[in-house]
């Protein structure tokens, strides 16, 4: 019976529902983040990441760590400028305490006048300091093969 048990609460779809408030919160994350990032502020950047956090960004720039996450992201907003905004379209919960949010991300205004549109990809984990992005993972839409 225990084996079963086991068994089963391994199978996708076997995960115990999340709440309403559960998306919420893995979104207010990312909102948080994109206003951290929006006022530059280094200290609630980092408040927003694990420790081992990472994130990969289009330019093909792996930033490990936290403080590399924090340093990368910050000089990153210096050099292109712009108003950055992360539209959240989709949250999976893949563990009780581990959430997928994907999301369009779009700076406009940058130095120079351009705009660029992308998608961001979030792991956000729930430990005892709440909810927290563990890695970022930002791509470049590439246009359709054959094309």
């Amino acid at each position: 019976m225990i084996r079963c048990f086991l068994l089963l609460s391994l199978l996708p779809g076997a995960l115990p529902a999340q709440s309403g408030s559960d998306e919420a919160a893995v979104k207010a994350v990312v909102a948080r983040y994109v206003d951290a990032r929006e006022k530059r502020d280094a200290s609630a950047i980092e408040a927003l990441f694990t420790k081992d956090a990472d994130q990969l960004v289009s330019s093909g720039e792996w930033r490990r760590g936290r403080e590399a996450v924090v340093r990368g992201t910050l000089a990153s907003s210096e050099s292109t400028g712009g108003r950055r905004t992360i539209t959240v379209e989709t949250v999976r919960f893949v563990g009780a305490d581990v959430a997928v949010a994907d999301g369009r991300y779009e700076i406009n205004g940058m130095t120079g006048g351009q705009s660029r549109h992308m998608w961001s990809t979030f792991v956000i984990t729930r430990g005892a300091d709440g909810w927290r992005i563990a890695a970022i993972r930002n791509m470049l839409p590439a246009p359709p093969a054959g094309r």
